[in-house]
């Protein structure tokens, strides 16, 4: 392996675990988002809110990123966190 092949893989595996910090820091953030909409007794699905975060996500794309592909990735992120808030809400903890 070339030393520009292993320096390239070196920051890219420092970059995976900065990206699962921020995926799990946007989790939490997103559950207590849950929390607060339970004390308001407000649903844990909001499509305006949805609609809004996906539109900006797109708007940030500046690429190489197809935005299709971003916007799948974003709406199994949106999907994945509104389960762990059904799931807190419900009053099973997240895992």
């Amino acid at each position: 392996m070339t030393d520009r092949l292993e320096e390239l893989r070196s920051e890219i595996d420092e970059l995976d675990r900065e990206i699962v910090k921020l995926l799990n820091r946007r989790a939490r953030l997103g559950l207590e988002a849950g929390r607060t909409k339970a004390r308001d007794g407000r649903a844990v699905a909001d499509a305006t809110r949805e609609r809004e975060v996906l539109v900006r996500v797109a708007m940030a794309n500046d690429g190489p990123l197809p935005q299709d592909a971003l916007l799948v990735l974003y709406r199994q992120l949106i999907e994945t966190i509104k389960r762990l808030e059904e799931l807190e809400t419900a009053g099973s903890p997240p895992a």
